[in-house]
């Protein structure tokens, strides 16, 4: 049975204006895919092909100049509370508790506090932080502090959640944690979730489906579904597992093609100008 398109990318193109240059940029160029209803889709391809475009565009934080985003069949036309979003920075509030933070969208919501607590608690459990309910940020290591970002997100109870590279600057110990443990929650959650990365290995892991991106300006060069069992996506395993290192090498190639041209990735500012 085929699966229903929670978001669907149509034909999206999208123009900035480069200030260093005084130039218009074509950052994408007629992107076209659907991301299923509980598909977990990683987007990859060379620096500055608009990944983080993309993803700023389905956030509805910036605006596209050709095509549509939908979800739910909805146009996005701005910000909402049906998407998520993790950023690479935390971006967590310095002045809030780890449970603090994690009901802050909630808060938001206006959900009474009782069922507010339940809901923090339950997130806390999942993302392995009981025991650091009344520490601040400032007391977390990095891997704690994206926890936290992730947790946060996952309470407010989007239905999508969108993920910029938010395990890029961890140590590579921390980052192979936090992807197994993403692993782990994810088949939970069964959220629906469109993750950015610039790891061939981290896509492999995390995701049921790899978009790649050709060089700037960015199109769609290929999509390959990942077909591990979710249940064995655990380094130990795939390491050995011939299927891990097959659609390594098979993403190279698509990559390679691609390394010759290296442009700077649109910043957010410029995506919205």
């Amino acid at each position: 049975m085929e699966m229903r398109a929670k978001i669907a990318i149509e034909d999206v193109s999208h123009e900035y204006f480069n200030r260093s240059t005084w130039q218009r940029v074509r950052a994408l160029d007629g992107v076209s895919f659907d991301v299923a209803e509980g598909e977990f889709v990683c987007l990859l391809g060379p620096s500055g092909c608009g990944k983080s475009t993309l993803l700023y565009l389905v956030a509805g934080l910036a605006r596209s100049t050709g095509g549509r985003i939908a979800v739910d069949g909805r146009e996005v036309k701005g910000p909402g509370r049906d998407r998520g979003m993790v950023f690479q920075d935390f971006a967590i509030l310095p002045w809030r508790t780890v449970e603090g933070n994690i009901g802050h969208g909630l808060e938001i919501q206006k959900v009474p506090r009782r069922a507010r607590e339940d809901v923090v608690r339950r997130y806390v459990a999942l993302t392995g932080l009981a025991g650091f309910e009344r520490k601040y940020p400032h007391e977390l290591s990095g891997g704690m502090r994206q926890r936290v970002a992730v947790a946060r997100t996952l309470a407010a109870d989007p239905e999508v959640v969108l993920m910029d590279e938010p395990f890029a600057s961890l140590d590579a110990q921390t980052r192979t944690t936090m992807q197994e443990e993403l692993v782990r929650i994810t088949m939970h959650e069964h959220k629906t979730i469109l993750f950015v990365t610039h790891s061939v290995d981290e896509a492999i892991i995390l995701g049921d489906r790899v978009v790649v991106l050709t060089a700037h300006p960015g199109r769609v060069k290929a999509s390959l579904p990942i077909e591990i069992p979710r249940e064995g996506r655990r380094w130990d395993l795939l390491t050995a597992d011939t299927r891990f290192h097959e659609y390594q090498q098979r993403i190279l190639r698509l990559l390679k093609a691609e390394a010759s041209v290296d442009a700077p990735e649109a910043a957010p500012a410029d995506a919205r100008t």
